[in-house]
């Protein structure tokens, strides 16, 4: 039986969670030098990867910038061949952003290798139930950082 307290465990999981956060980030950092965008465009690239078509309003209020700088943005990753702006077959007037099959092609080789080793090497060694409690933690780790997020947009420096 293991000597570990409570507190021993949680301090442990509080660290494991940082270094991960760590590694999620560099890993982020090379897949950003690996398609020459910057960390903001990178996660731009990543909310299109989730949706079939964004409108540039969500993308600034999601990625938490201004129209315009959203407009540079939207530039930036046209000129590179990895996104396409058209008009809104519902309505005209305004401009759906889209992911190109060459941004997304991309975005498989780097994140790929890495979904078919987390399931194959991570995820398969946990039954249903203990994926239910990762599940749970991550959504709840996630809320934590979502309301702080905000709480600190709100402090006066």
């Amino acid at each position: 039986m293991s000597s570990e307290t409570l507190d021993d465990l949680r301090k442990k999981l509080g660290l494991e969670a940082q270094a991960h956060q760590a590694a999620v980030d560099a890993v982020d950092a090379a897949a950003a030098v690996y398609l020459h965008v910057n960390r903001t465009d990178l996660r731009c690239l990543e909310i299109l990867t989730q949706n079939d078509s964004v409108l540039p309003s969500q993308l600034a209020l999601q990625l938490g910038l201004t129209t315009g700088s959203v407009t540079t943005m939207l530039d930036r990753l046209e000129r590179l061949g990895y996104v396409t702006r058209s008009a809104d077959p519902a309505d005209r007037r305004k401009v759906v952003v889209r992911i190109t099959t060459k941004a997304t092609r991309k975005a498989a080789k780097i994140y790929g290798p890495i979904a078919l080793e987390g399931e194959r090497d991570v995820l398969s060694r946990y039954s249903a139930a203990e994926l239910h409690l990762l599940l749970d933690y991550h959504q709840r780790s996630r809320q934590l950082q979502e309301r702080h997020a905000a709480r600190i947009k709100q402090l006066k420096s």
